[in-house]
């Protein structure tokens, strides 16, 4: 059954996700089946609702289930503790219970189920005080209600339990079908209840190729700064998700279109420089967006040296270029030059991510890949050193296989002949590391003598000597490779002489 209501004249994609919905709705989880019977045996409602809804249409299959429902907090709690093998009450003040049931064993010849966890939530409304970083929550009595007050019309979806009936009051299948992004209520209305709303815009953008209603479009335009008030972690997320996403550029260019990014990232709209008559100099911003798409393609699979998604790799792709535009100069020559631009950028990205709140690891990992992704640049023109080769694998660590992906995801030159030479350099590049590896430990360059060792050759105890030392011996293996104990004790005690201690 369904109490959807649907175009006179339906689309072939609509007719599509239609013949699927029956399949959909005949194949839920029998714990949510189970779980609907005894909300209902409770006397309430229950129904899936949201993203496993406009997910199961999309054939995705989702073991996190999202339900809304009459019962208050407290009767939800009880029913779910009775239900699952563990619950919380984490999200209790805005409305959510969670639980968890475990896999169940299947039988002979048949996998057992995963763990199943649902989250239920009590019909409600969302709304920001215009001076608050965190929404006010109203709990409401329909479902219809809770829907209309949902993001967009492709999450308005859901399914009463136990009965199945399908519940579609703002056409989001037919939208889902049209890959069109609209409020279920007017758009203005909607980001005013929830800022974050706009960024879930952008995110569905790349999550699901979809493209903005105009009204919608129009909204976050008008709106745009009201993002200010949603926390920087909750913007984090949903960037992080979008970046995340198979293909991030859609979302991306909803952000700095709408002028969104000119408050949540506005270097990357920065990187928009005035190109002049002569071309001097490539469009930044769309060279950062192919260089994206360019890393995303170099990642591994799970078992790979870069496993995708790779969020440090996806944001070095795009934030790399960022110090440009505080370093361009017009050269009296006609030519254009952003000296030191990954330096100023390496510093930019670790400001930006910081306000973002992204963790420290990310932070530091982001901004060396931003400072390290022009060193390659001039070796296919002269012949690196093994030292030079050392120092690039020991200044890399381990971002070392994700800076080779940067490097390489870097040249978006149409000059094919240009592209070509690049790429056999840094085949050559890769494969001297190679070589330098499988001769010396390059991922962990030490001295050839330790602390200890440095004490007994000078005859001497800890202090600032020894430290100095260790760096003059550090920076005799990176010039000349691995010393036998005895060229190193001898090399170690010729310093000690003329340093005339």
């Amino acid at each position: 059954m369904s109490d959807a209501r649907s175009p006179s004249t339906p689309s072939p994609e609509l007719l599509a996700l239609q013949r699927r919905a029956a399949d959909v709705l005949t194949s839920l989880a029998p714990d949510a089946l189970e779980l609907g019977a005894a909300f209902e045996s409770a006397g309430h409602e229950l129904a899936l609702v949201g993203g496993p809804v406009r997910d199961a249409f999309l054939g995705r299959a989702s073991t996190d289930l999202d339900f809304a429902t009459s019962a208050t907090p407290d009767e939800t709690e009880r029913l779910l503790a009775q239900w699952g093998d563990a619950h919380w009450d984490i999200g209790k003040e805005f409305g959510t219970i969670g639980a968890r049931r475990f896999a169940r064993g299947g039988s002979a010849g048949h996998d057992a189920r995963p763990d199943v966890v649902v989250e239920v939530t009590t019909y409600r409304s969302d709304e920001y005080d215009p001076g608050s970083r965190k929404p006010v929550v109203a709990f409401g009595d329909t479902l219809e209600g809770d829907l209309s007050r949902r993001d967009f019309t492709i999450n308005a979806l859901a399914v009463r339990l136990p009965g199945l009936t399908f519940v579609d009051p703002f056409d989001g299948l037919a939208d889902l079908a049209a890959g069109v992004l609209r409020t279920p209520v007017g758009a203005e209305q909607s980001f005013d209840d929830d800022p974050l709303r706009m960024m879930r815009a952008a995110r569905f953008a790349a999550q699901l190729g979809v493209r903005l209603h105009p009204e919608v479009g129009s909204a976050i335009r008008e709106m745009a700064e009201r993002i200010e008030i949603v926390s920087a972690e909750r913007v984090r997320d949903e960037l992080t998700k979008l970046l995340l996403a198979p293909d991030p550029r859609p979302g991306l260019e909803v952000l700095v279109d709408t002028g969104l990014a000119d408050h949540v990232l506005p270097e990357l709209p920065a990187l928009r420089l005035e190109i002049d008559e002569h071309h001097r100099h490539k469009d930044v911003y769309q060279h950062s967006l192919t260089v994206l798409a360019q890393a995303i393609e170099l990642e591994t699979g799970p078992d790979g040296q870069v496993p995708g998604p790779d969020l440090v790799l996806r944001l070095a792709a795009l934030l790399h270029d960022i110090g440009k535009p505080a370093t361009r100069r017009f050269e009296p020559g006609g030519g254009v030059s952003f000296h030191h631009h990954e330096v100023v950028g390496a510093k930019l990205v670790a400001k930006r991510l910081r306000a973002l709140r992204f963790d420290k690891e990310t932070v530091q990992a982001v901004a060396r890949l931003t400072e390290l992704h022009l060193r390659f640049h001039g070796y296919g023109e002269q012949a690196w050193t093994d030292s030079a080769v050392r120092r690039y694998v020991t200044d890399a660590g381990p971002l070392l296989e994700r800076l080779h992906r940067l490097t390489r995801s870097d040249c978006t030159t149409r000059n094919r002949r240009k592209a070509e030479r690049l790429s056999f350099a840094y085949d050559d590049l890769e494969m001297r590391i190679g070589e330098l590896r499988e001769k010396e430990e390059l991922a962990s360059i030490r001295p050839d003598l330790d602390g200890q060792q440095i004490m007994a050759v000078l005859g001497i105890g800890p202090g600032p000597a020894v430290g100095e030392a260790y760096r003059f011996l550090l920076e005799m293996r990176m010039e000349q490779g691995p010393q036998d104990q005895a060229d190193a004790e001898r090399a170690l005690r010729e310093w000690w002489a003329t340093r005339g201690a």
